[in-house]
């Protein structure tokens, strides 16, 4: 019976509740969108950093990791990749080697980070070859040896296809070699840091000019079914390799948690400071209800309505003008959210100065049902505070003084 004679007192000024529930359910949209446009951003970010960058797991010497030193080396490659294919959760694995050097052409300079690779193998681990914007992933042979850069080292070295890239590079003795490669092909990721300093050569053909064998490599890469399951795959290769770094994208790219965290509070925190605001405009509005409605409380308390029967009316009432706005606004953001998902939301304009700093363009927002469920409770728990003052102003009413009034 409350429930009912609080929904219909809502509606007994539709103007004034219509307000509060659109104020609601606009804040919401808003806060919600943009919980989601940054919680895409860095679903993106992560997605791209492990697809095209580090994977969900890597092995190293860990002497290589101070200094990416070649000299320091992961000996008998291929036993130890054939025993990590065994494992529970890993669906590929691939072996890199990996040098610092200094690439020139006629035009200039730059330092550049060498990843000799097996390409049938690198392209079951990394999407490079998916970002291709000119030439090819060393499908065609050549005399010369094929090398593929980032654009945006192409333009810093005024490199176009089939320009050739001397490549000085300190070898396992600490005697410093030249190698010639010829660009096969030029990549564009999401992430401009990355391009410019990451190059890409078959080992066959740096190896030797390191004076490496074919079963020596710095670092071997493994991806796994999800990102969780990295963690598993982690915890059993380390007491097999344990002379090897063994170490999760975790490890690997700690930037990327931090992300994710402070996105996170940051969601949170936006929506509780959003309807923290709303619950002034709340309390004006069940205020003006209670000063508008004392003749109506002070009979119903005269008749035998007891102070606990008023208290929850008011809070049934706040209740369920909140949960209104609330619901339309969580219909409309889920909705909105959903189709923004799927069709993305282009911030052409700003492109390079986001993949500057490793984020996509085409950003596509994403929102858990979890963040769904806290947004619900925390409106019913702003509903509860916004009625405590309301409710607080009619149970001090006087039946008789409220009558006459």
């Amino acid at each position: 019976m409350l429930i009912t004679m609080s929904w219909r007192n809502i509606w007994r000024n539709k103007v004034r509740s219509l307000v509060v529930i659109l104020a609601i359910a606009i804040g919401l949209i808003g806060g919600i969108f943009i919980a989601g446009l940054t919680n895409g951003i860095v679903a993106q970010q992560t997605e791209n950093t492990i697809n095209n960058e580090i994977s969900e797991v890597q092995i190293h010497n860990p002497k290589f990791l101070d200094n990416m030193t070649p000299k320091f080396l992961i000996e008998d490659v291929d036993i130890k990749v054939a025993s990590i294919k065994k494992l529970a959760n890993v669906t590929e694995v691939c072996y890199r080697t990996k040098a610092t050097a200094m690439a020139s052409t006629a035009a200039t300079g730059a330092g550049v980070t060498l990843n000799g690779i097996i390409p049938q193998n690198e392209k079951l681990v990394t999407d490079i070859h998916t970002k291709l914007v000119e030439g090819h992933y060393f499908e065609k042979e050549s005399k010369t040896a094929q090398i593929v850069i980032g654009q945006k080292l192409a333009h810093k070295l005024k490199a176009k296809l089939g320009n050739k890239i001397v490549m000085t590079v300190q070898s396992l003795g600490g005697e410093m070699t030249y190698a010639l490669f010829r660009v096969a092909g030029i990549y564009k990721t999401n992430n401009s840091g990355f391009d410019e300093l990451n190059v890409f050569v078959r080992s066959s053909n740096l190896n030797p000019t390191l004076g490496m064998e074919a079963n020596q490599t710095n670092e071997i890469a493994i991806r796994t079914t999800n990102l969780d399951a990295a963690f598993a795959v982690v915890d059993n290769l380390k007491p097999e390799f344990p002379e090897l770094s063994v170490q999760s994208w975790r490890e690997i790219k700690p930037s990327l948690i931090l992300m994710m965290t402070m996105m996170d509070q940051f969601s949170y925190w936006l929506l509780i400071i959003i309807l923290f605001a709303l619950i002034f405009g709340i309390i004006n509005t069940m205020l003006m209800v209670i000063m508008e409605r004392k003749r109506e409380l002070g009979m119903l308390m005269a008749v035998g309505m007891n102070k606990k029967r008023v208290f929850r009316m008011i809070l049934i009432e706040t209740t369920l003008l909140s949960l209104t706005g609330g619901l339309v606004g969580l219909i409309i953001s889920y909705v909105m959210v959903s189709i923004l998902g799927n069709t993305g939301i282009n911030f052409a304009s700003w492109a390079e100065g986001m993949e500057a700093m490793g984020y996509s363009a085409f950003v596509y927002p994403v929102i858990s049902n979890e963040f769904y469920v806290v947004v619900t409770i925390l409106v019913i728990l702003t509903a509860v505070i916004a009625s405590i003052w309301p409710t607080r102003k009619a149970l001090k009413l006087n039946p008789a003084d409220a009558i006459r009034e």
